[in-house]
């Protein structure tokens, strides 16, 4: 091979591999939106800004629903997109180093006693259990979400403790069952 030819095989290897890289690029550029919507979850996590992360995390899950809290069905969580709860769920739990996430709620709720029957049956006793194990009831085992500014937003707070303001919904039990119900068809533990 002459030089002239070895300078054009150098030139078409660079022109395929940047072919490649501007074909790749193109397909990131799919995903903007979806960056742009985890964007600012991602920033509070990382800032371990964990009350802000768990409200933004309200907001994006109501928002792929296209519904309000108060409008928003149990039949609308028993289709929530399983893309949406991974997501969620991967960053809450790499920013956390593993101590929050709903994969962790899910664990903390099977350790409890609970499994797909008691989730069906809405057994108040298991999930009682849960709620303590994970934070959200007071001394006298009561919910506590209306003392939600005074939470530890810290990594000190109870394993699965956050996300927690997205679990009170007006329909209590029933948004639970179903909630639980999604996450465990979505795989997320």
């Amino acid at each position: 091979m002459n030089d002239i030819e070895v300078r054009v095989q150098k030139l078409e290897t660079e022109i395929s591999h940047l072919t490649n890289l501007i074909e790749e690029l193109q397909e990131q550029l799919i995903l903007l939106p979806d960056i742009a919507r985890y964007g600012t979850l991602q920033k509070f996590l990382k800032n371990k800004d964990f009350r802000e992360a768990d409200i933004e995390t309200t907001r994006i899950m109501l928002e792929v629903a296209g519904e309000q809290r108060e409008t928003l069905s149990p039949e609308d969580v028993s289709k929530y997109p399983c893309n949406s709860l991974q997501v969620i769920d991967q960053m809450w739990y790499k920013y956390s180093n593993g101590k929050f996430s709903f994969g962790v709620q899910l664990k903390n709720y099977y350790e409890a006693g609970g499994d797909i029957d008691t989730i069906r049956a809405q057994d108040v006793k298991v999930l009682t259990k849960f709620a303590d194990k994970v934070g959200w009831l007071n001394e006298n085992k009561q919910p506590r979400f209306s003392e939600y500014d005074d939470w530890d937003f810290s990594l000190s707070a109870p394993d699965g403790c956050f996300p927690a303001h997205w679990w009170k919904s007006p329909y209590g039990l029933k948004m639970v069952t179903f909630f639980f119900s999604r996450l465990i068809s979505c795989n997320l533990i």
